[in-house]
């Protein structure tokens, strides 16, 4: 394992303000190269419009130099001397940025071409002025030699200006290559920032909203941890505490849930012992009042009477007692219709007159449950539709449970169906979410299709609810019919 780099080290606080602090150095840094381009840019820019007058003024030259050769006015050579000196003067005040720019030859080709010109317009104008002078082949070779020196000097101040402007070019190129890579730089800089700090808080985030998505259906389930020493790591820790307080509390409720179920039971099993326990004691004044006079057949009789009462009681009891008893979730195989039994005969007090059970379960559908967990599912299911049958008017009806294999998908099918009064379909999508009640206030605690759903699930199984207003509602539990393979643990070979 290579250790964690730095940066991934660092709180969240101290990431932005480092990202802060590279982002404003990137900015200053790219600021002060792109400055300098554009100094340089301009400052070539002023040298190239000082060249520019250079090149103007070497064509005024040439034009009253043309003027001077074809009529020989004296006016034309005096302008075509002060635009020389002129071009002296541009040429001096170039010779700072020639040296700065690497121009140095170029300057001072343009000053010795400059220099020759006006040597050679000079003899020229002395040679004309006289009317007599040398030969006609020296004068024809002056004339050729300052209009060499002329084209020269054209040439030289063109040449300076096209060098240049594609030295200008070169850098505005390169400006624009700069702030390109400049771009690239920060956007990789950015992505890569975002990704080490918002990839990982964006999945802490989603991690926290879809855990408590599961909360809201009652599924409590803690967050791993993030493995740093950070806000994200700070903030997962919290939210797994408050998960523990919240399991906590749920439990608790479950508790009091299962104490207020226990309270209803226990005053109907009071009624249903009341039974058995008087004609045990009926039996026992009996046998107590014949003594020995009584008939040996007859007292067998009523001590069978008193064996099956005692059965009878101790099978409600015991009933009781299994729902009470707090234990470990197990499943092991398990008779689906001794489960269903039991949680009938818990409730069988508070059927009022009107209302049948039925069962509809095949005896030997055996499958692998927690028998306590499940008969809660049962119980709370049945106490459930009994009060939708009492909110009836007349309190009749009639509750059925049916069970059959589905062997394609290898699941029990399990209905609880009533013909009570339905559920609004607005609230069938929230049935099962915890404290939801559709009861009034003090009622009901919205807890135990809660319970149910989280039991269902723990077994690996499913369950729906079908209703239509006015005619009841129908509770679909899938539960498997065979525990399924484990899995093989990551990494480990097939």
């Amino acid at each position: 394992m290579f250790p964690p780099k730095p940066f991934l080290r660092l709180n969240i606080r101290r990431r932005v303000l480092l990202g802060m602090l590279l982002s404003v150095l990137a900015v200053g840094l790219i600021g002060t190269f792109s400055y300098h381009s554009l100094a340089q840019i301009e400052r070539k820019m002023g040298f190239v419009e000082v060249i520019d007058d250079l090149g103007n003024t070497i064509l005024e030259i040439r034009r009253y130099e043309k003027n001077f050769m074809l009529y020989g006015h004296h006016e034309d050579f005096d302008e075509s001397r002060e635009y020389a000196a002129k071009a002296r003067d541009i040429l001096v005040k170039l010779e700072g940025n020639a040296a700065e720019f690497g121009l140095s030859q170029e300057h001072a080709s343009l000053k010795s071409v400059l220099a020759d010109y006006e040597a050679v317009s000079g003899r020229l104008f002395v040679e004309r002025g006289e009317g007599q002078g040398p030969p006609r082949a020296a004068l024809q070779a002056d004339r050729d030699r300052l209009r060499d020196t002329g084209k020269q000097l054209v040439d030289l101040s063109q040449r300076l200006v096209t060098h240049e402007r594609a030295r200008i070019l070169t850098i505005v190129q390169s400006l624009k290559r700069q702030l390109l890579f400049s771009v690239v730089v920060f956007l990789a800089l950015g992505g890569g920032f975002l990704f080490v700090l918002g990839h990982k808080t964006v999945t802490a985030l989603r991690s926290i909203e879809a855990a408590t998505r599961e909360i809201a259906k009652g599924r409590f389930k803690t967050l791993a941890p993030s493995g740093s020493d950070d806000e994200v790591e700070r903030v997962i820790g919290a939210f797994n505490h408050m998960i523990a307080e919240l399991q906590k509390r749920q439990d608790q409720l479950v508790r009091e849930k299962k104490l207020s179920s226990l309270g209803v039971l226990t005053s109907g099993v009071a009624h249903q012992l009341n039974n058995p326990l008087n004609n045990i004691s009926t039996s026992c004044q009996i046998l107590m009042e014949e003594g020995q006079e009584a008939d040996p057949a007859f007292s067998r009789k009523l001590l069978g009477n008193i064996d099956q009462e005692v059965a009878r009681a101790r099978d409600i009891v015991k009933g009781l007692l299994e729902f009470s008893r707090a234990k470990d979730f197990e499943r092991k195989p398990t008779s689906l219709a001794d489960v269903v039994e039991r949680s009938v005969r818990l409730v069988s007090s508070q059927v009022p007159a009107g209302v049948e059970i039925t069962r509809a379960i095949p005896a030997d559908l055996i499958l692998p449950m927690d028998a306590q967990r499940m008969q809660e599912v049962f119980l709370n299911l049945l106490i459930n539709a009994l009060q939708a049958l009492q909110s009836r008017k007349g309190g009749q009806g009639r509750i059925a449970i049916t069970a059959e294999r589905d062997a394609e998908r290898d699941q029990a099918l399990v209905t609880v169906a009533d013909t009570g009064a339905g559920i609004d379909p607005e609230d069938i999508a929230r049935i099962f979410d915890p404290f939801f009640t559709t009861k009034e206030v003090g009622k009901g605690t919205g807890l135990g299709l809660s319970i149910v759903f989280g039991i269902v699930e723990k077994h690996q199984g499913e369950i729906a609810v079908e209703s239509t207003p006015g005619q009841g509602a129908r509770f679909i539990l899938r539960l498997p019919l065979s525990l399924p393979a484990p899995q093989p643990e990551a990494g480990a070979p097939a």
